[in-house]
């Protein structure tokens, strides 16, 4: 069994002369959930940071505490003669068992907030781990981040940006607000600490970042569900690249390098791989000032700061109206307190034109009001039947001017209007409420 970071997932343990299982890193030793007196000591711990006070819990990579009843030899998917542990372990039946004692024993009878990290669950599984009969109020997802990689996350069998994901972005998106439609709620997010930046994953070499960051925020803001955002993220921020892999913290880049040039691939190329999808990518400092380490510390920190930090900082961009942060906070207040906080809140959600591959385009609907959302993730300009839309407002765009029916090259607009409402949509809105 291959770890998640590389490498075997059994160690030897001197002491007890024992192998051991970690899905991650051998420092990561996998608890034995089979035993109630482990659980009892989790949610013992749990328990304890609920009487400190604390308003919930992300539960991180929650798909790998069940392990199956046999360990057996998987088949080889690499060039090391292993298996990822991924397909052998997450999901396994028997979790949510587990994850329902876990939620009698924690959190029922608090009023707290739950979010999991879950690769691997897809939108037809998620009534069963959020909901009314879930186990959280949130689950994060990873289908929509996951569009380069075929199989297990190998960046060597990676394809790269392709046009094609975006319609495939397109349907994860879709499937997972109709399964949370009626029960359940989305957590929204293009960024983590483990993935790279959104702005090099859907759009092609050479596209204007800040052009990007506004495209995936209107998404960000405008999807039904709540929006996630991680450091960095509202600024534009975009990867790094450093010239040799001792130059890399993240332990997944150096085993997936190690996959790679196992696999006879070159230095070069091995390197070019770990520009791409490097966690690091995502762990730089947060760039607060333009002065020194970007004001991030007065130390050294972990990793060197985005050399673009002077231009791509709070301090550069707060007083920059045409900036990724000032344009974030303009969907903030949209979002919260505009006239659309509303619909952007609690209406349904509607994909339209899903025959368009490069263009993402969804209606939000409460009662009389309507939100539409136009994204083209192409660099050609693209005309699309404007229909009754016609007189909306236009909430926003990430680029000034322009005209009805047009997007231009990675514009993405949302607009706002206010229809007749007749009693039977009110009665209908009602009911659902």
């Amino acid at each position: 069994w291959r770890s998640i970071f590389g490498g075997s997932a059994w160690s030897w343990c001197e002491e007890r002369q024992q192998y051991y299982l970690h899905t991650f890193a051998p420092q990561q030793p996998d608890l034995n959930w089979e035993n109630p007196k482990v659980r009892q000591a989790l949610y013992d711990a749990a328990n304890f940071w609920l009487g400190k006070g604390v308003g919930g819990f992300r539960i991180d990579a929650i798909v790998y505490i069940k392990k199956p009843a046999e360990f057996v030899d998987g088949k080889p998917d690499g060039g090391d003669g292993m298996s990822d542990i991924h397909t052998i372990t997450a999901n396994t039946p028997g979790i949510l068992d587990f994850l329902h004692e876990f939620k009698k024993n924690v959190f029922d009878g608090h009023d707290i907030f739950t979010v999991a990290e879950a690769n691997g669950v897809g939108p037809d599984e998620l009534k069963k781990w959020v909901g009314d009969n879930g186990v959280f109020d949130m689950l994060f997802e990873f289908g929509h981040v996951c569009l380069e990689f075929p199989g297990v996350e190998i960046w060597s069998r990676a394809s790269g940006y392709q046009p094609s994901l975006i319609p495939r972005l397109k349907a994860c998106l879709t499937a997972s607000q109709q399964a949370t439609a009626e029960n359940g709620w989305y957590p929204i997010f293009f960024e983590n600490h483990d993935q790279f930046r959104c702005v090099h994953r859907f759009f092609p070499k050479g596209t204007d970042t800040r052009l990007a960051a506004k495209a995936m925020a209107v998404i960000l803001f405008t999807l039904r569900g709540t929006p996630f955002i991680y450091e960095g993220q509202e600024l534009g921020m975009g990867n790094t690249s450093w010239p040799s892999i001792e130059d890399y913290n993240d332990i997944s880049s150096h085993g997936q390098y190690n996959l790679a040039r196992k696999e006879g691939l070159s230095d070069e190329a091995a390197m070019k791989l770990v520009h791409r999808y490097s966690r690091d990518n995502a762990r730089t400092p947060m760039q607060w000032t333009r002065g020194s380490q970007a004001g991030f510390t007065s130390g050294t920190p972990w990793l060197p700061v985005h050399e673009d930090y002077r231009d791509c900082c709070v301090e550069t961009e707060a007083v920059d109206e045409d900036s990724v942060l000032s344009f974030y906070r303009r969907l903030s207040h949209i979002r919260s307190i505009g006239k659309a906080a509303e619909v952007l809140q609690q209406g349904d959600y509607t994909e339209l034109m899903p025959e368009n591959e490069g263009v993402y385009a969804f209606r939000r609907r409460l009662g009389g009001k309507e939100t539409l959302t136009l994204v083209n993730f192409t660099k050609e300009k693209v005309k699309y039947e404007i229909g009754d839309w016609q007189d909306a407002k236009k909430l926003i765009s990430t680029l000034p001017g322009g005209e009805p029916g047009v997007l231009r090259p990675y514009e993405a607009a949302c607009y706002y209007k206010e229809r007749a409402h007749s009693k039977e949509a009110e009665l209908n809105e009602n009911s659902r409420q």
